[in-house]
């Protein structure tokens, strides 16, 4: 049976696209070169945030937000439809010295959005400093989540496709008229291309003026007895994001490399130098795990949402770069009205495809 749409890659970004349209009642086949939610989606760190949300465009936190004030009753439909936790926490974020008071002050003004002036000491003994808190941030278990969105795919009748990489495009009068793959050649009416860093490289001539490039990042794990911490903790562009079981995740770097996923030495001893700056007695403690991901880099990190100027049947929602995750609800928002005519919830001109 001809699905509605095929999409092109099941990350977060795809899951959520293809949620949103099994709910609308489309027919939809996610398609993946690898396994289900294996990429950036499981690689970083689940922080449903902008790091300093004052440090971006508004393009960005317009969507980021949408997406983060959607969070916390997706994961609870999530938990309840599929017995799957994703582990969504409001554990807030402490943003440690330096800090740009003025530009946080004046955007959490502006927006409406609540900070406070704490005592660093309160969270972390021993460290005199005064920080800023934002307790509405929240983060989620990637790994958990992506289990739980394929689950609630496969509970709408969505069908996935692993291990079927999409080698090119059958294009004819204006139209995508299908999709030559490893696994044959696959039909639809739509084409959705959530591809995440390999979008612009998979789109190939009909990419145009799209600029998607991977952006590696390394991350390393700890593991403790119990959190050593509450809330996630960002110095300059440096996280620590604790789970409830004990693990804290470290991150990250950005790095330029092409589709080298290799992890380094020099990546694994510039965090640590970073974080013993911040917890001097871990010197002795040593990360569990150490990997890395692609992340779909874009210019300021605004994502490509929507329909092809050109090709009548064919879509994208990709280049969220460090922020997939947290704007995915949002994006499948945008996508899913632009599809069937609905009428925005903001201005979306940022995010067309020219």
């Amino acid at each position: 049976m001809q699905s509605d749409f095929l999409i092109i890659g099941a990350g977060a970004v795809g899951l959520t696209s293809a949620i949103a349209l099994l709910q609308a009642g489309y027919q939809v086949t996610l398609v993946e070169r690898g396994n289900v939610g294996q990429e950036a989606s499981w690689a970083g760190g689940g922080i449903l945030s902008p790091l300093c949300s004052w440090d971006y465009p508004e393009a960005v936190t317009r969507l980021a937000h949408r997406g983060m004030a959607m969070f916390a009753e997706a994961a609870e439909s999530l938990h309840q439809t599929t017995g799957i936790d994703p582990e969504y926490e409001r554990s807030g974020m402490l943003v440690l010295p330096p800090l740009q008071w003025e530009q946080a002050q004046h955007w959490c003004g502006q927006h409406h959005f609540d900070m406070q002036s704490v005592s660093v000491a309160d969270y972390l003994p021993l460290q005199n400093q005064t920080g800023l808190l934002l307790p509405e941030v929240a983060q989620v278990r990637n790994p958990r989540l992506m289990t739980a969105l394929r689950k609630r795919v496969e509970m709408l009748g969505g069908v996935i496709l692993e291990q079927c990489e999409v080698q090119n495009f059958v294009y004819h009068a204006g139209r995508i008229t299908g999709l030559h793959t490893t696994r044959g050649e696959l039909h639809a009416d739509g084409y959705i291309v959530t591809a995440g860093a390999w979008s612009q490289q998979l789109l190939g001539e009909h990419a145009m003026r799209i600029d998607i490039r991977p952006i590696r990042g390394q991350i390393l794990l700890f593991k403790f007895e119990a959190p050593p911490f509450r809330p996630i903790l960002l110095k300059k562009d440096l996280y620590l994001i604790p789970r409830r079981d004990g693990h804290v995740l470290v991150g990250s770097t950005l790095e330029e490399v092409g589709f080298d996923k290799s992890t380094t030495i020099e990546a694994r001893a510039g965090l640590l130098q970073r974080v013993y700056e911040v917890f001097p007695d871990w010197k002795g403690i040593q990360p569990i795990r150490h990997w890395a991901g692609f992340r779909p880099g874009s210019p300021e990190n605004i994502p490509t949402i929507g329909a092809h100027p050109t090709i009548s049947n064919l879509y994208i929602n990709s280049g969220h770069f460090r922020y997939g995750v947290t704007m995915s609800l949002a994006s499948a928002e945008l996508l899913l009205n632009e599809i069937i005519g609905r009428a925005q919830p903001f201005p979306v001109e940022e995010y067309r495809w020219c």
